[in-house]
């Protein structure tokens, strides 16, 4: 199953798109090509750009002690097991601690390396990173695996109190929502949200043996979801089919 997600808040948005980042920069550090450790850092500079909303860490603080304070009110419902509670919690409070204690932004560190910020500088030109720009990002690129690698490491440490928190958040989220089994007639479905709830994220998990492509749009009040498929021309066009697909609504 393919699975598509849509933030209905900029705030979310944020957050998705730094996980995603993060993902890619997981996957990059510990190859040992230096082409891959090239994009890597390149990756650590969309971070810092995507993180570098003034109040992103403030969103993240108060979003952690949000969902602190949820969990604190389960406290001796019989239907919640107390030691999954206190595991949930504590890492809550392991992110919260962490991200309070950093100074400044996701990153923020990493500006006062002036070879990075040299190579920051170039790589948004495009060519801009060739040997006879940047003849010491070149010869870091000589260097042996092992050395590029614990280069990266360090330098992303920086950027993990705010990734361990967003995940936190996410995951969080994500499990927040129950997933339904939606009939979208003729390609299209269109519902009205129930009132009273204020949900922040949309997950939609289609079979891709169906080879089509969810248009999606969303607001407090209602969604809009238009099933389409790529024609060989690269152009999208409608699918007049009934589909099923699955659904979920996290708050």
């Amino acid at each position: 199953m393919i699975l598509y997600e849509y933030p209905f808040s900029e705030r979310i948005r944020t957050y998705l798109r730094l996980e995603h980042l993060l993902q890619r920069l997981g996957q990059l550090v510990p190859r040992d090509s230096a082409i891959d450790h090239h994009f890597a850092i390149t990756t650590i500079f969309e971070i810092m750009d995507v993180a570098a909303r003034a109040d992103l860490k403030a969103d993240v603080l108060k979003d952690l002690e949000r969902q602190r304070q949820l969990l604190h009110s389960y406290r001796g419902n019989p239907a919640i097991a107390e030691h999954v509670l206190d595991k949930a919690i504590r890492q809550l409070d392991t992110c919260f601690e962490a991200l309070s204690a950093q100074s400044g932004k996701a990153g923020q560190e990493l500006t006062e390396n002036d070879w990075l910020m040299s190579v920051r500088s170039r790589s948004s030109i495009p060519g801009g990173t060739c040997e006879f720009d940047l003849p010491a990002y070149f010869a870091w690129q000589q260097k042996d695996p092992f050395t590029r690698r614990a280069d990266l490491e360090r330098w992303t440490t920086t950027l993990a109190p705010t990734a361990e928190g967003i995940h936190a958040l996410l995951s969080m989220l994500r499990d927040s929502g129950a997933p339904q089994k939606v009939m979208a007639p003729a390609g299209q479905l269109q519902q009205n949200l129930p009132q009273g709830r204020s949900f922040q994220l949309l997950r939609l998990r289609i079979d891709p043996r169906l080879d089509l492509i969810p248009e999606i749009s969303a607001n407090r009040l209602m969604l809009s979801i238009r099933l389409m498929r790529q024609t060989p021309e690269g152009r999208l066009q409608a699918s007049g089919e009934d589909t099923a697909f699955e659904l979920t609504l996290c708050a």
